[in-house]
């Protein structure tokens, strides 16, 4: 998770970048259409014709923001990347200490992820799609990650230990859950799940 005040590293953002207002509204029409088509058909049965047809533009509108489909895929990946950042930079930015930030940053995660399962969907479709985007997700996370634990490490709020595994193993958990709410429908309220993961993080299984 991204700390409060730590800066965002500058990404890439495919496509052709639209200079007017009406632009930026069909860019984005066509991205919201390719995020409810590709996480509801999957990236090989969702066409560009699918994409341009749920925007309502005509099929050569697509290109002129968008080479191919893999691009706005793409952009659908790192979108959601910079969305989540953002949603738990907020949700933790007045919380000093780490044990309460990773509580109110999964629960931050876990309903964004409710609200956007067709993004979910495609960020996980990218591990085949487009593994250097996946990579770069989930790389992204794992910086602002580690160096939160680290300096909570150093404020002595939580145990000496290897930042690197711990952020990645977090990062698990809060991948597990999201994939328990999208994929498996669990009927588990969010903050049942909160609850018995914090316990977890906080406590560990140790009796």
């Amino acid at each position: 998770m991204r700390t409060a005040g730590q800066a965002e590293a500058p990404q890439k953002v495919p496509g052709n970048q639209p200079k007017t207002a009406r632009g930026e509204a069909t860019r984005k029409a066509i991205l919201s259409a390719a995020e409810r088509v590709i996480g509801a058909k999957g990236y090989n049965e969702a066409s560009i014709g699918h994409i341009t047809s749920e925007a309502g533009v005509a099929q050569g509108t697509f290109y002129i923001y968008f080479k191919t489909k893999e691009e706005v895929f793409s952009e659908l990946v790192l979108e959601m990347g910079r969305l989540v950042r953002h949603t738990i930079a907020d949700a933790t930015q007045n919380i000093q200490n780490r044990l309460e930030a990773e509580k109110a940053g999964l629960s931050a995660f876990l309903e964004f992820v409710r609200a956007h399962p067709d993004l979910y969907r495609i960020v996980q479709e990218a591990l085949f799609v487009d593994p250097e985007a996946y990579r770069e997700y989930y790389t992204a996370f794992e910086d602002g990650y580690r160096a939160g634990l680290s300096a909570a490490e150093a404020a002595g709020q939580i145990s000496a230990g290897d930042a690197e595994t711990r952020a990645w193993a977090l990062m698990g958990i809060a991948r597990a859950l999201g994939e328990q709410l999208v994929v498996f429908n669990t009927e588990k309220p969010i903050p049942d799940l909160v609850a018995t993961a914090y316990d977890l993080i906080a406590n560990g299984i140790k009796p």
